[in-house]
This record gives structure tokens, sequence and C-alpha cells, in this order.
């Protein structure tokens, strides 16, 4: 394990405060990255996400995918946490601290706002940083590929459905061109350039190993730039209302970790392989950010509580991620 794996913690850390520096001190540098986008998906961090996921998309096998329905209990558990179980606690959490605990610290108004914002992130499993997760905890590439796969086409039929249940607004309209782009840059260009990789390699086993070793610590620092970015955009926001993304960031954080909870006991319970669990566990405490994003700031616009509560999900996820990554590591030996 190299530098970068060994303290990835710490590096990440300084990466969030390297962020916040930098965005303070050159706001119209970061401005003008944040602007490259296509339909609310920045391009600069697409990128970056996309070197993030590349080494693990090479380790993929299509010869072997096909073994996946040999053990669908993964699958099972992603769909029932990410469909049935994740949008109604989200929601009912935020019902609970912004119309309850949190009701004499926020406005009416902002609080149903952010209640929305929380709402849209329960509803939009992760898509692009499971793959690095998945690849953190050693999970099984081919079985990460297809749970990201099921999860994508059941977004396109119930996220509409779902957000418009828990919101009570009946309008909502998927931005597709979002989610079509988010799709094509995560998933299908990293998967195609490591099947063309795999075939250049020869499928060789000795030069895939020496060529994912050599990778390896690109694969961080797309993590590591990526955080630099992600928390320079916002970081004015995180110096100009500090109060109020705290009290975003704990339901938020309790949802994170009680949604971990229940799929980390439920795959030792299903007797599923580490593996296999690990993937399907993350997918479901991760968020699709740039979908959340974009429809919270169609319906509720660019500067609402809704969005800001996007935002937070955003900031909020990378070192709680870190945190169940570590959880999964140490407990590895819970799954033999």
């Amino acid at each position: 394990m190299g530098i970068f794996e060994r303290y990835l913690s710490f590096w990440v850390a300084i990466s969030m405060l390297s962020g916040v520096l930098l965005g303070l001190w050159q706001p119209e540098v970061f401005q003008l990255i944040a602007n490259v986008e296509i339909a609310h998906v920045n391009i600069v961090v697409a990128i970056f996400i996309w070197v993030m996921i590349y080494p693990m998309m090479v380790q993929i096998d299509f010869s072997a995918i096909k073994d996946v329905g040999k053990n669908p209990k993964g699958l099972v558990l992603t769909v029932i946490i990410n469909w049935l179980i994740k949008p109604f606690t989200m929601a009912g959490l935020g019902w609970l601290f912004f119309n309850g605990l949190f009701v004499d610290l926020v406005d009416p108004e902002s609080a149903q706002e952010y209640i929305a914002g929380m709402i849209l992130l329960g509803v939009a499993p992760c898509t692009a940083m499971v793959f690095i997760w998945s690849q953190l905890t050693k999970g099984d590439p081919n079985y990460t590929l297809v749970q990201v796969s099921v999860n994508d086409v059941i977004m396109i039929f119930a996220f509409a459905p779902i957000s418009a249940l828990l919101l009570g607004v009946s309008d909502i309209e998927v931005p597709w061109e979002t989610l079509f782009i988010s799709v094509v840059l995560y998933v299908l260009l990293p998967l195609v350039a490591g099947i063309l990789t795999r075939q250049k390699l020869n499928n060789s086993e000795k030069l895939l190993t020496h060529f994912l070793s050599t990778m390896k610590p690109w694969s961080v620092i797309g993590l590591l730039a990526t955080v630099v970015l992600l928390f320079g955009f916002q970081a004015n926001t995180i110096i100009n209302e500090p109060e109020t993304i705290g009290l975003i960031a704990i339901p938020l954080m309790i949802q994170t970790y009680g949604i971990f909870i229940i799929a980390y006991i439920a795959a030792i319970w299903m007797k599923l392989p580490q593996n296999i669990a690990a993937p399907a566990c993350l997918i479901g405490t991760s968020n699709f950010f740039e979908l959340a994003v974009a429809v919270a700031i169609s319906l509720f616009g660019l500067h609402s509580g809704a969005a800001l509560a996007t935002v937070v999900g955003v900031l909020v996820e990378v070192p709680v991620m870190l945190s169940l990554v570590y959880i999964i590591n140490r407990t590895q030996h819970w799954f033999k």
C-alpha cells in the first residue's frame, strides 16, 4: 500500500482545506472551471472522476459478468436499500429535524427547501463515486458494474414518481440530459477505455497486475483533485453559512450511517461475500449529486435552500464515505 492509500484520510482533509483556501484566494478561477459544464455536469470534475474510476474499469472481465446471476442476493439488497428504504428514511429525517428539532433555528420556508434538497439526494443513488469506494474496499468490479447499471435503469423510471410523491410536487421533470451525459461520462466511456486497455494487454494477468499497480496512485490523485474542486466551488458558502451547513449535515450524516448499518447487517444476515456486500452497501449510502443538484436548481432555483442542501450532501459525502470504507476494511473477517 502506497503513501496515498495508507494516509488517504489525511490527504483528503488536506485537499478539503486546500480547496476552501484556493476557492477564497482565486474565486474567479474556480468560477471559470465551474462554468465548464454540460447539463449541470462539470466536465473538469468528470475528467478527474474518470481518472479515478478508470483503473477499476480495467479490472472488469466481461467473460465473468455472466456469473453475477449466480449470486442475485447482492442485487436484491441494492434495489431494496436504494428504492424502498433510502428515499423514505431521508424524507423522514428531513421532516424530523427541520419540522421538529430545528424548527426554532430556521425559518419555515427555508426548512421546507432543505427537506426538499435532502429528499432529492435520497432518491439519487450513486453512479460514479461508488466505483472508487468499491475499489478501496476490494469490491468485485464485475458485480459493482452490474449493480450500478441496474440502479441507473431503475432511476430512469423511479426517480420522478418517488420524488413527486415525497415532495408533493406533481410537475417534476427528470433532467434527462444530465442523466444521460453523467452515465456516458462516468460509466460508458471509462468502461470502453477499460475494455480496450485489457485487449491491449492481451488479457495477460501479469501485464494487467503491473498496469494496475502503476495506475493506482493516479486513481487516488483523481479523488483528491475532485475534492479540491468541490470544496473550492463552495468555499464562500462554507465560510459564509457554516451554521446552516452544520444543521443540514447532521441529518445527512445520520442518514448515511443509518442506511449503511441497515445494509451491512442485512448483507451479513444474507451471507453475502464481502466483495459483493461492500459495493452493495456503499451504493445506497452515497449519492448521485449531479442529478440531485440539477433537479434542485430547476425546481427551486440556484440560490435556494434545496440547492444548498444538495451541495452540503456533496461536501459531507467524501469524508463520511471514507470512514465507511475504513469500517468495511476493518470488518472483512465478519464475512468469512
